[in-house]
């Protein structure tokens, strides 16, 4: 297995519950790719992601390993799932509680209340056809012809800022209902209306924060992995998958050793396992213009800040999301790559209103993200990471966080050239591939390759694409792919670890969707 994200770590669980030796190399000193944890001066930062959600997908894997996830970390939900701010700052909280949406809405526009209404019944259809696909590989173009009547009918040629807004006059319900994309990578005004189904998704099962962070979640992988008998690397950097004859023999590591393996899975970045790990004439299919004519997703931009004081009396929510005045122009100028727009939506992320173990006792935990393009815009980052850093401290300052300048004690931040050159992204890209209508499905990159017969691929830049279920789920794929050892090893030269004995996995939540469950 190379890498550790949640992709890789769902999929070493679930081959070693099935009996599989297997090995994670890790390029990092800790596990978690996009999941690191950063710990500064008594803070707990989790590097991202934060919004947790479907928590049946990692009820599964615990199961599959005969064990219960609740015994191993907890999730509680959060209420509201986001605070949206207009450019007003005046609040809109997104939640389950249908009447409390009804009447915020009613308060901003009444004309939008049926809509409204016609707009929830509308995604439940496309949650239960979208989440049929989240689990399946579509490896052969006869799967996508198999689904196509019902992607048209469902109108997924269109964007979802084009789908929300048939039912949404008012244009900053129009944002409210049409953000959501971007937490996958994708532009609201070019991604699938597909991915409306989130919408459900979160009212049927709400968003959830894990007590201890993201890390927790991690911490408690890297003890089930423990007791399924693998073998962690860390700060082991592959430098390459060793081909023969369309079949990959084991990995080639950074120090020159030479691991053999009977398949290989890459966390790791697609483009970059591509591109950089298997020279170009083992994929003809994969080949490096097609890799890099793909389009990627935006960077990121995060603050991560600790202060000293707390700020518990601003009507801050767990997550929040400041609203830019110009939503539609700032998201063309981010995804046209021409440069650093001068303006700025913001995520702001606050844990410590659910979890003060984040923080010091009487400090507040923090960090503020914005979406940024990638590295194939022209930015100096090394010129500009300070101004823009700077720009939105003030931002917060003025409007939320009274006195913050003064009261930061810790701090981190990170940029384009960290997921470039820390996380191995293409172009610096936060999520890998764009979730639009033709890089979704059959159309992504496959999580078996077409050029070499027993590497596998899971994670953001593979389908079902980006997001914590996107990624677990592709964990699901790959497994049922490699199937039970026959007696096959992935990634190991330890010794072989028994299988565990057969145990009958707790039913699933009867609302639990079947295509998932």
């Amino acid at each position: 297995m190379i890498g550790s994200g949640f992709g890789g770590l769902s999929a070493a669980a679930r081959l070693a519950a099935r009996g599989h030796q297997v090995d994670i190399f890790e390029k990092r000193d800790k596990l978690g790719g996009r999941a690191y944890v950063y710990e500064i001066d008594g803070f707990t930062f989790d590097a991202g992601p934060t919004v947790i959600t479907a928590p049946w997908i990692f009820d599964e894997i615990w199961h599959a390993a005969g064990r219960r996830r609740q015994d191993y970390f907890q999730l509680v939900p959060c209420d509201p799932f986001y605070r949206i701010f207009d450019h007003n700052h005046r609040p809109f909280d997104f939640s389950a509680d249908l009447e409390l949406m009804l009447h915020q809405i009613e308060q901003r526009n009444p004309s939008d209340v049926e809509g409204f209404k016609a707009f929830v019944a509308s995604t439940k259809e496309i949650f239960d056809k979208g989440m049929a696909l989240i689990d399946q590989p579509f490896l052969n173009l006869s799967d996508m012809i198999r689904v196509v009547p019902d992607l048209i009918r469902l109108q997924s040629y269109r964007s979802v800022y084009g789908y929300v807004s048939k039912f949404f006059p008012d244009e900053f319900l129009r944002c409210c209902f049409s953000f959501q994309p971007l937490l996958i990578g994708g532009n609201p005004l070019d991604a699938a209306s597909l991915y409306v189904l989130i919408h459900h998704l979160e009212r049927k099962w709400g968003v959830h924060y894990a007590l201890g962070g993201t890390g927790a979640i991690i911490a408690s992988f890297a003890r089930l992995l423990q007791e399924l008998g693998v073998t962690i690397h860390l700060n082991a950097e592959v430098d390459s998958i060793i081909v023969e004859q369309r079949r990959t023999q084991g990995i080639r590591l950074q120090d020159g050793s030479i691991r053999r393996a009977d398949a290989v899975v890459s966390n790791a970045d697609v483009a970059l396992t591509y591109l950089n790990l298997i020279p170009e004439r083992h994929r003809p299919h994969n080949s490096n213009s097609r890799i890099r004519n793909r389009n990627y997703s935006m960077s990121l931009f995060v603050i991560y800040f600790g202060a000293k004081r707390q700020y518990r009396q601003q009507g801050l929510a767990h997550h929040n999301i400041m609203m830019n005045r110009n939503y539609k122009g700032l998201l063309r100028q981010i995804f046209a790559n021409h440069g650093l727009p001068q303006d700025f939506s913001l995520y702001l992320h606050m844990p410590t209103l659910t979890d003060p173990s984040m923080a010091p006792a009487g400090c507040e935990a923090f960090y503020a993200l914005s979406p940024v393009p990638h590295l194939g815009a022209p930015i100096d980052w090394e010129v500009q990471a300070g101004p823009y850093r700077d720009a939105i401290i003030e931002f917060l300052e003025q409007n939320y966080l009274p006195d913050l300048r003064a009261n930061i004690v810790a701090e981190h931040r990170i940029d384009p050239r960290h997921f470039a050159h820390t996380l191995n992204s293409q172009l610096g890209s936060a999520f890998s591939i764009q979730p639009t209508l033709t890089q979704s499905a059959w159309f992504r990159p496959h999580n078996r390759s077409e050029d070499i017969d027993n590497l596998y691929f899971v994670g953001a830049g593979t389908h079902p694409g980006a997001g914590v279920p996107g990624v677990v789920s592709s964990a699901k794929i790959v497994d049922n792919l490699i199937g039970d050892p026959a007696p096959a090893t992935v990634l190991s030269s330890s010794p072989t670890v028994p299988a565990l004995p057969t145990r009958t996995a707790p039913a699933a939540p009867s609302d639990t969707p079947p295509a998932v469950g």
